[in-house]
């Protein structure tokens, strides 16, 4: 198990990197679109490419933090009827959820991805709209934030199994809506 703590903290290491330094994205995707709009007003200039070029940004942001979003356990669930629930439980709930909803999901799409993304590579293939950007960069990335995905849930059922086993601590014992957390009641003391 030792070996498999090791290679999920690696996991965590990656995913976190690559969420931190897609979030910039957001960042550019806002000054394309904004200069963008700029341009188009004050010149009366349009461009599909620049358009195009903000949905990637925003896409690949996206993608590119999904992967850190769940090691975060930021990703949303009901936390009425979860929180209902004792910790012990909650731990089964994660487990389960990600082995038979979370993975079979990611497996899924990279299946079917992945021959749709080489067709697309090997055509070359570019957008539909006048003056408009290649598309298989677009398409690349979308596999990269499933495979990242992918080893993030690997990395969640080895963490959720150690923490079950009692070989390391919950990573998100303190995450809002666990059972026994509530942050209004300690502040007053209760």
């Amino acid at each position: 198990m030792g070996a498999l703590l090791a290679l999920s903290r690696a996991i965590d290491r990656i995913n976190e990197t690559i969420g931190k330094a897609v979030s910039w994205l957001i960042l550019v995707s806002v000054l394309v679109s904004a200069t963008n709009a700029i341009v188009r007003k004050a010149f009366d200039m349009s461009s599909n490419a620049w358009l195009e070029l903000q949905w990637y940004l925003f896409g690949a942001a996206f993608l590119g933090a999904a992967a850190y979003t769940l090691k975060q356990n930021e990703h949303i669930r009901i936390d009425i009827v979860y929180g209902a629930f004792s910790r012990k439980v909650q731990h089964w709930i994660d487990l389960l959820g990600h082995i038979f909803f979370l993975m079979p999901f990611v497996l899924l799409m990279l299946f079917k991805l992945t021959p749709f993304v080489m067709i697309s590579i090997h055509s070359g293939e570019m957008s539909t709209n006048s003056g408009g950007l290649i598309l298989w960069p677009a398409k690349i990335l979308l596999l990269i934030g499933f495979w990242q995905l992918f080893f993030q849930g690997v990395s969640e059922i080895i963490k959720k199994i150690g923490v079950m086993r009692g070989l390391i601590d919950d990573p998100h014992a303190d995450s809002a809506g666990h059972h026994g957390h509530d942050p209004i009641a300690e502040e007053e003391g209760l």
